[in-house]
């Protein structure tokens, strides 16, 4: 007998793989022929061709979410929920065959009709193609930009849509959305982790979420947006978060964080390139060495602290929060109070200049002045004065006593902080708490301790390199497409982008992550242990080509290594006992 089965839920991550796995063992128990499609949000595409369902007997769908049936009209089809399925897989398709019904096209628009809930719906939707622009954005503006936007691609096309996406990545917007594209668009998703300008959008339906949500469950978001989209009216405040000013808070900082990056970067790697004639040759004035040092460190790194300062008020308050966040920044590093100081200027001007423009009422001939006049100069007054008068003083010695302790605390003290950043990385891969490590590790670079930063790369990127190494140990675990996976996710691994590890994780959190965190916190360890330092944030083993940028390399290379194997191995272990598990009990 030949069948089509078709396997759905919501996120199309769990429930889906799950149900796609029991019912392809229990085809091959009861010697059926099955094409099985898993809707899954995280595996490569599986969706049947027509010709193969024409050839079935049987279609039986296990779904937990809308399915769109309308290329099984003529066909005997059996539905029924995932749960019936997991308890007993083959008897379910004995009872599927017996029980399918042929299929009419007055059946499907029946379905429509009774599931779907307004005409925005996403069944609604599914019946007809739409049109939709999308924008993704995250933090680092690296890996999460462009999975998310991959991933929301895949998914409007399986649906029928018309989909394009900007991605607003390290290196600017790339796809860009033309006027006219979104002026017929028909939705509008903004799947971004930082503020990004949405006044191009004004009266477009819009659903807004986050990279992750549209990586992991893409399905599902898709499906939300089509709900939940509303006209959006701009405002001098839009970008800002106020229903959920907890989230806001973090979104604000990492915005700021986003756009303080390059200049890091930047600074980091001219700085090791100064390196190169000596670690102390920059001291030399007239030489290139000396050059390279005041262009990384006197000018870049000298910006790091105002910008970071300047964006996290422009989150807040838009245009006109980025002066006084710039100055209260720049007085953040004038005082000695570093990255803290800059993460509180730019909260105190960007909530100083969102006050002014919402609750200060001046006459209508005066309104044009705001933005440009009265908000810039009473916030940069009001930041500036509560800097120098207030916060600079207690931060810097905060400060101060922080940087004293990380660059003489001892060895057990340096081992433990390198086993909490190293696990910290690895526990959601992109997410708050890999993000609040990170941005540790980068602020710190300013006062020129560069410990915490090498056990941060070095730890971030264990995840990626370690499940591309279990894809390797344990081939026969793995299906071809995590196989290519695994391949993906050591090389970014290589490039200092932890997110490579999202799939397998994803798909199996229960045994990655701690797999991840094991290995990332033994690399963290190893490297403060080794007494390793990082110059540059960013850039994973290529750094190396620059030297002086680590040191010593060996003994960086050996931490990672070692982390790299504890993840691989262990994950690979924890694979086939599970395997081993689930096997026994389908035998049983």
């Amino acid at each position: 007998m030949n069948i089509t089965i078709i396997t759905a839920c919501p996120s199309g991550v769990a429930n889906s793989i799950i149900a796609a796995g029991l019912l392809e063992q229990a085809t091959k128990a009861l010697g059926w022929n099955a094409a099985i499609e898993c809707q899954s949000s995280v595996l490569p595409d599986s969706t049947v061709t027509q010709d193969t369902i024409d050839s079935s007997d049987v279609v039986v769908i296990a779904a937990n979410t809308n399915v769109d049936k309308a290329r099984f009209v003529g066909k005997k089809v059996y539905q029924a929920a995932i749960s019936e399925c997991t308890a007993d897989a083959k008897a379910f398709l004995e009872k599927a065959v017996t029980n399918a019904t042929v299929l009419d096209a007055s059946q499907v628009e029946t379905t429509v009709e009774v599931t779907g809930t307004s005409p925005n719906s996403s069944t609604t939707a599914s019946t007809g193609s739409k049109k939709i622009v999308a924008i993704t954005a995250c933090p680092t503006a690296v890996a999460h930009t462009f999975m998310a936007a991959e991933a929301l691609e895949a998914e409007g096309k399986r649906l029928g849509h018309q989909i394009k996406v900007e991605t607003r990545g390290s290196v600017g917007a790339k796809n860009q959305l033309t006027d006219q594209e979104i002026a017929d668009a028909d939705l509008v998703i903004i799947a971004a982790d930082i503020d990004v300008p949405l006044d191009r959008f004004n009266g477009k339906a819009l659903y807004k979420t986050t990279t992750s949500p549209a990586l992991k469950k893409t399905k599902q978001e898709m499906e939300k947006a089509f709900a939940e989209a509303k006209p959006y009216q701009h405002t001098a405040s839009s970008n800002s978060a106020p229903a959920d000013e907890k989230k806001g808070v973090y979104k604000h900082l990492m915005t700021g964080v986003s756009h303080m990056l390059p200049v890091v970067v930047a600074g980091g790697l001219i700085i090791a390139l100064s390196f190169v004639f000596g670690i102390e040759a920059f001291k030399e004035e007239g030489t290139l060495a000396a050059a390279l040092m005041t262009i990384g460190g006197g000018s870049a790194f000298a910006l790091m602290i105002p910008v970071l300062a300047g964006f996290i008020a422009f989150s807040i308050a838009d245009r006109p929060g980025l002066a006084p966040g710039l100055i209260g920044g720049m007085l953040a590093s004038s005082t000695g109070a570093g990255f803290l100081g800059g993460i509180a200027a730019g909260f105190i001007a960007g909530y100083a200049a969102k006050f002014i423009a919402d609750k200060v009422q001046l006459p209508q001939s005066m309104e044009a002045l705001k933005p440009i006049l009265i908000i810039p100069f009473i916030a940069s007054l009001f930041t500036g004065l509560v800097m120098v008068y207030i916060v600079g003083g207690p931060v810097s010695s905060v400060m101060s006593a922080m940087t004293d302790f990380l660059n003489n605390m001892g060895t057990s003290n340096a081992i433990l902080l390198g086993v909490i950043l190293g696990a910290m990385m690895c526990f959601d891969l992109g997410g708050p708490v890999n993000k609040a490590a990170y941005t540790f590790g980068v602020g710190l670079l300013a006062s020129q301790t560069y410990a915490p930063m090498a056990a941060i790369m070095a730890a971030g990127m264990v995840p990626a390199l370690g499940m591309g190494l279990a894809t390797f140990l344990v081939k026969d675990k793995f299906e071809a497409g995590e196989r290519e996976a695994g391949k993906a996710s050591f090389v970014l691994g290589l490039c200092f982008i932890s997110e490579g590890a999202i799939p397998f994780a994803a798909k199996d959190p229960m045994r990655v992550i701690p797999a991840c965190m094991a290995g990332g916190a033994l690399t963290g360890a190893l490297s403060m242990m080794f007494g390793a330092q990082l110059m540059a944030p960013h850039g994973g083993l290529f750094v190396l080509l620059i030297p002086g940028a680590i040191s010593p390399v060996l003994m960086y290379l050996v931490a990672i290594a070692a982390g790299t194997a504890v993840t691989g191995f262990g994950y690979a272990a924890l694979k086939k006992m599970g395997d081993s598990k689930d096997k026994k009990a389908v035998a049983a």
